[in-house]
């Protein structure tokens, strides 16, 4: 068994109040994932599940080994969350224009009613610079089922210099293009009426989003069962182009629980 650098999950990067958001911490867990890279440049990824078993604590070193190609987050000796490579594709989100995505941005439920607003990849109470701010409304169903979008330019902020591209345009983070990924999908299962949260999150990554360029992100609900929800997402860049996909596990939960 081999050990990787603790992952810590930083306040700035809460879903609800006391707790991670799943996306960030899954792509900031994702990130670790052993990859034959010269120099440790990887710009594209594999598809990555991850796996969520309980909520992530904040500013919390979680100790991360691996166990059989999968990374494993602990805290206390509980497993928090687990990342491996898996032999998939997540579903393509038909695109939306970027025009109708902004429009449909000022439909936002969570402009209303928000059970997380301080979450980092959704919440209404975060200032430009500080969370994602990715408010998606709904546009026309795909197949039936229920599509919402929203547009993104991602913030320096949440940039990153670790996978320098021969265009040398700055890019996010991992781990903030996977939370950009992840709560467009609750919208999309109707946070106003179920309260969830993610319980797994397998993502396709092809190239990380520019710095300031408006991309257009489009959320799909693919059916429920039980407590679970079932949904996915794509990021489309200026240009049209998919540059990163996921689908999502959604598990119901006691609205008690969450403070």
């Amino acid at each position: 068994m081999t050990t990787s650098p603790d992952l810590i999950v930083p306040k700035r990067f809460c879903g609800p109040p006391s707790s991670g958001n799943g996306g960030w911490t899954a792509g900031a867990l994702a990130g670790l994932i052993d990859q034959d890279c010269p120099e440790d440049r990887c710009r594209s990824w594999p598809t990555i599940r991850v796996a969520l078993r309980q909520p992530p604590p904040l500013d919390t070193p979680m100790p991360v080994h691996s166990d059989d190609g999968a990374k494993v987050a602990t805290t206390s000796g509980a497993v928090v969350a687990s990342a491996s490579v898996v032999d998939e594709h997540p579903v393509t989100v038909e695109p939306v224009g970027a025009a109708e995505a902004r429009a449909a941005s000022a439909t936002y439920p969570g402009l209303a009613f928000h059970p997380f607003p301080t979450c980092f990849s959704c919440g209404v109470d975060r200032e430009e610079g500080d969370g994602l701010r990715i408010f998606p409304g709904r546009v026309a169903d795909q197949d039936g089922q229920v599509r919402v979008a929203a547009t993104w330019s991602p913030h320096p902020s949440v940039g990153e210099d670790f996978h320098p591209y021969a265009d040398e345009h700055p890019r996010a983070s991992l781990a903030a293009t996977w939370a950009a990924l992840d709560c467009i999908g609750g919208w999309a299962g109707d946070l106003t009426e179920r309260l969830m949260v993610l319980a797994s999150m397998t993502a396709r990554v092809d190239a990380l989003p520019v710095i300031g360029e408006e991309h257009v992100l489009v959320g799909l609900a693919r059916g429920q069962e039980g407590r679970k929800t079932f949904t996915a997402s794509a990021l489309y860049d200026a240009d049209g182009r998919v540059v990163a996909r996921a689908e999502h596990l959604w598990i119901a939960v006691d609205p008690a629980v969450f403070g």
